[in-house]
């Protein structure tokens, strides 16, 4: 079987559906040797000396592990001098990262998690990078936070790295989404996976059940009806799984189907959510569009929502389409 590359299959994307310019070619190319070197330290674990806390905080007040600083500056640090990229926003920093001076800037905007799922890094399970690109605005002279705030629908690409028995990479730039695994003897990423698609009913869904005190009637009715199972109002046994690493659940979600929920719930209640919109959930939603599936936050498509601020936050359902519009419609009564 002949072995298609990253760049391969984005020239060849290009030839056909004239959607990836060579900078949005390159600047992917780059996350993705970024996401290669996250890898490799995230693979060393104790060896390098890599586990454990920072002994900082983050913007969000969660306290840091090494590997999320390390991944943070991996990212920063592969981005700034390609000339691709007017600015970067990450999960990890309290505001926009700008391009240095002394390097040309490029038309697009990159913004991610660095290392998703930080409770399973000293555990040694699967975690994973999330990553979206946004056109800069048309004569945008020096990038502003304001710039960042553009819904979903306007990404122009976006993909998750998972660190797992194997290292893959899953991307979509608004024509279906792909895997590609990394080959490590050759350091190359390998088209493994076309045009992936999510079936559009499940037997699967994954929720964190210990917050189940605290849902809103919504999620109780739906996840109680999946938990009667083949006696229940549903007429079929549904299994539970939770990873606790999105891109891993997710990853599991576009291979077989399943619903995952991170829902707002009354803990605090004037909170909309836990996850973030801009680099968790947004570039996710598109992935899972892309796939055939969907991806709400209860009351409206996630990539329709207009962005206040770049640390905003967001409930999240998304997966098999079928069992979105359910929990959905649930919300909307």
């Amino acid at each position: 079987m002949k072995r298609i590359s990253l760049t391969q299959h984005l020239i060849e994307q290009q030839r056909l559906h004239n959607k990836i310019p060579s900078e949005l070619r390159l600047l992917i190319e780059v996350v993705g040797r970024a996401c290669k070197s996250i890898s490799h330290a995230v693979g060393k674990g104790a060896l390098g000396e890599v586990l454990g806390s920072a002994g900082s905080e983050n913007v969000q007040g969660e306290v840091q592990k090494k590997l999320d600083v390390i991944s943070n500056e991996i990212l920063l640090e592969a981005n700034e001098w390609g000339g691709h990229l007017a600015a970067m926003a990450s999960e990890e920093m309290e505001t926009i990262h700008r391009i240095p001076n002394r390097y040309p800037k490029g038309e697009y905007l990159l913004m991610f998690d660095p290392l998703d799922g930080s409770s399973n890094i000293d555990v040694n399970v699967s975690i994973g990078t999330i990553f979206s690109v946004l056109k800069a605005p048309e004569g945008m002279t020096e990038p502003s936070e304001q710039d960042f705030m553009q819904p979903g629908t306007k990404q122009v690409a976006a993909g998750y790295a998972v660190y797992g028995p194997q290292t893959v990479l899953v991307l979509t730039t608004g024509d279906g989404v792909h895997c590609f695994t990394l080959d490590r003897e050759m350091g190359a990423w390998v088209l493994t996976q076309k045009d992936i698609k999510i079936p559009e009913d499940t037997k699967e869904f994954a929720i964190n059940a210990s917050n189940q005190r605290h849902w809103f009637p919504p999620v109780t009715r739906y996840v109680d009806e999946m938990l009667a199972g083949s006696t229940g109002p549903r007429g079929k046994d549904f299994n539970m799984r939770w990873i606790a690493s999105m891109v891993a659940d997710v990853h599991r979600i576009l291979n077989r189907g399943g619903i995952f929920m991170y829902p707002a719930d009354a803990r605090e209640p004037g909170k909309p959510g836990k996850l973030r919109l801009m680099y968790e959930a947004n570039p996710m939603a598109f992935i899972v569009e892309q796939a055939g599936g969907a991806a709400t936050d209860g009351q409206q498509r996630i990539l329709d929502i207009q962005p206040e601020k770049l640390h905003q936050r967001v409930a999240v359902f998304l997966g098999s389409k079928n069992e979105v519009e359910r929990v959905t419609s649930y919300h909307k009564e």
